[in-house]
């Protein structure tokens, strides 16, 4: 035989010189919770491991990030009053802009990020201000852009708008761009399933709907063309990096939108997937570290460039260990 594939499996290093598929701590995203209060780091029952922590008690879980050498977190806000048009998401002195602000001062060489939607501020839960029982895409529109500002105005270096309403990254993007913040890039979670996997997470966030679904303003889980759709509509709307959430279950999707779009693609490997893996491992059924190995090099090797996981510390040390990477 002239041709043996295994020659090149034969040897720890000569495997991890041909690997295809490479991991940098650089491209880890940190989701972490952030809430009203004070001396609050309250573990979230359905995400063990994660907490949520108030602003006083946040830079003792940036500092361990830093030291893992992830330097990057998207904050996710839990105010303590809701209203129907989610004024807190958008208020000076919101939870987010504050956390911020806190963060800017004790780690400026952190790269601070935000989820920018309304569901953790309006008392219905929903993405958007309502007409009815439907969630009106354009008022929200204003909503959002107004939020995303005062997040980079308390310090955000990048915003993340995972509303899904149509037309909002050109509405931020005008914004930020009237405002000087033409410098400040948008990550958006272009391509953003309605997806059971979210469930923990509107736990954690106290976001689940009060009514009724989010399934008239995210993605319906049959489609994949829809996906490339919304993914180039972003993109000339001035997104610059393209999100796909969830990420395991959608691999193949990942990697079409890699292919066709000229900017970065993120994956955000949410709630679902994390409280699996702990269940799993909890009962003994599964190796946690090598599920989480493996999980992570199969988004990357689909095309992500960006992974957003609740496993970013764990993922650093298995790089730094040559587990992966």
């Amino acid at each position: 035989m002239l041709q043996r594939p295994r020659r090149l499996r034969g040897n720890e290093i000569l495997r991890k010189m041909v690997r295809e598929t490479r991991l940098d701590k650089a491209s880890l995203i940190y989701p972490i919770f952030v809430k009203e209060g004070t001396g609050i780091q309250e573990e979230i029952p359905t995400m063990p491991g994660q907490f949520r922590y108030s602003v006083d008690k946040m830079p003792y879980k940036l500092e361990e990030l830093k030291r893992a050498g992830v330097g990057s977190v998207m904050f996710f806000g839990i105010p303590d009053v809701k209203d129907e048009v989610g004024s807190g998401a958008y208020a000076e002195d919101g939870i987010v802009q504050r956390a911020l602000r806190e963060a800017r001062k004790q780690f400026p060489d952190l790269y601070l990020i935000t989820d920018v939607c309304m569901c953790e501020y309006t008392s219905h839960g929903h993405c958007g201000v309502l007409c009815g029982s439907e969630v009106d895409n354009d008022p929200t529109l204003k909503l959002l852009s107004a939020t995303a500002l005062s997040h980079v105005q308390a310090g955000a270096d990048m915003v993340a708008p995972s509303d899904m309403m149509d037309g909002r990254v050109l509405a931020i993007r005008n914004t930020l761009d009237e405002n000087g913040y033409t410098q400040t890039p948008i990550m958006s979670y272009a391509v953003k399933y309605a997806s059971a996997f979210y469930g923990p997470f509107r736990d954690a966030a106290g976001s689940a709907p009060a009514f009724g679904d989010r399934k008239s303003y995210q993605m319906d889980y049959h489609n994949r063309k829809e996906g490339i759709k919304e993914a180039l509509l972003d993109v000339e709307e001035g997104a610059d990096i393209i999100m796909v959430k969830p990420a395991m279950n959608y691999l193949d999707v990942i990697r079409e939108v890699a292919d066709l779009v000229d900017v970065p693609v993120a994956s955000y490997s949410v709630s679902g997937e994390y409280a699996m893996v702990k269940a799993g491992a909890k009962l003994g059924y599964i190796d946690e570290e090598k599920i989480i190995a493996e999980m992570a090099v199969a988004s990357y090797r689909a095309g992500s460039s960006i992974y957003l996981t609740y496993f970013a510390e764990e993922i650093a040390s298995l790089i730094d260990r040559g587990i992966i990477g």
